[in-house]
């Protein structure tokens, strides 16, 4: 970890009495989770506690009303060895990176801040007085080196990226011009980008830490393409983006595989892709057809031992399969046996 990133993880992650530690030695988890919250404070306390909390990085001004009321504020932080996710909720606030602030620290990363609810206006060159406003969605750039005030007037739930400084501009020339900028949903990558942070802010917690990091990673690929060229996709951020894809595929497959009319030509049309890219996207299974028949069949599989009341027919034709013969033999050549005798194994399993 750069001395510039133990300097934010620092002041930003790690609170007094936390086990935060650099997610860099062999056998440590990808990274480490740390939640931050202010309900358990005294009602006039909480304001104050959010604002020594963001104190490193951020001045908070917090008005006497805000003060002598309840203020909701809660963070997950997720510190990497090498960037910083962060998943916020706060109640309205204002907010500033001050010239006197960035003076007296060493944090020069940009961060990329997404807004999943409220809006944001922000002020990043007071002498043109240029705002940013961000309404949902929207990601703002902001480079941590330079000022900036914002001011969120409704209850916000904002994702930020904190990357260092090396890492973007190795991928975005004129990195110092992203301060400030608001990036719109209106190319299919950053469409692809907004459903991967939706999916993101709602499934990270339960997630296993592997899986996790992938989808963050993800993230920060697809962000740098999308505030670079998007056009020219780098190597990281293709695969990203096919990685994204695949996985909304994954769930619309989940989601249908009681619709009779789920089939690859279904997928096509839903996803406007070509034939043999949705091929390749699913070769190693032999193809979308094979995967979506094997997703029927695992679903099968498990009604077949928590619905014993069910006809067998009954749950292979609500699964898609059009005959008796057809469930039987593709059941028998994915599980070694009948679906009958399946049922029957299982259940003595479980009374075992």
């Amino acid at each position: 970890m750069t001395r510039e990133h133990q300097g934010l993880a620092s002041r930003v992650i790690a609170a007094r009495g936390s086990t935060w530690r650099p997610a860099d030695d062999a056998g440590t988890p990808p990274f480490t989770h740390h939640h931050f919250s202010v309900a358990q404070q005294p009602v006039t306390l909480q304001a104050q506690a959010w604002s020594e909390r963001v104190s490193g990085l951020l001045d908070t001004p917090m008005s006497r009303t805000q003060r002598q009321k309840s203020f909701a504020g809660e963070m997950d932080s997720y510190v990497f060895k090498d960037m910083i996710y962060l998943d916020c909720r706060t109640d309205p606030l204002a907010q500033a990176r001050t010239l006197a602030k960035i003076s007296r620290d060493n944090v020069r990363d940009f961060v990329f801040h997404v807004a999943v609810e409220g809006i944001m206006e922000t002020l990043t060159d007071t002498r043109r007085e240029r705002k940013s406003t961000q309404f949902v969605p929207g990601i703002l750039a902001l480079d941590m080196g330079q000022p900036m005030r914002m001011l969120r007037p409704t209850y916000a739930h904002v994702l930020a990226f904190f990357l260092p400084r090396a890492t973007v501009e190795a991928e975005i020339a004129d990195a110092d011009a992203l301060h400030g900028q608001v990036l719109a949903y209106t190319s299919p990558l950053t469409r692809l980008l907004l459903a991967h942070l939706v999916a993101l802010s709602q499934d990270l917690r339960s997630m296993p830490p592997a899986a996790a990091e992938e989808a963050i990673r993800v993230c920060v690929d697809l962000l740098l393409a999308a505030f670079g060229k998007q056009q020219r996709l780098t190597g990281s951020a293709r695969s990203a983006a096919q990685s994204v894809l695949r996985g909304q595929i994954q769930r619309h497959v989940q989601s249908h595989l009681y619709h009779k009319d789920l089939t690859p030509e279904s997928v096509l049309r839903t996803f406007d892709l070509s034939r043999p890219t949705l091929y390749r996207m699913f070769e190693s299974e032999g193809g979308l057809g094979t995967y979506i028949r094997n997703c029927r069949l695992r679903e099968a599989a498990e009604e077949l031992v928590s619905l014993r009341r069910t006809a067998v027919m009954e749950i292979a034709y609500g699964l898609g399969f059009s005959s008796a013969s057809d469930f039987t033999r593709a059941f028998r050549r994915a599980y070694g046996m009948a679906p009958q005798d399946f049922r029957a194994l299982g259940l003595d399993l479980r009374h075992s």
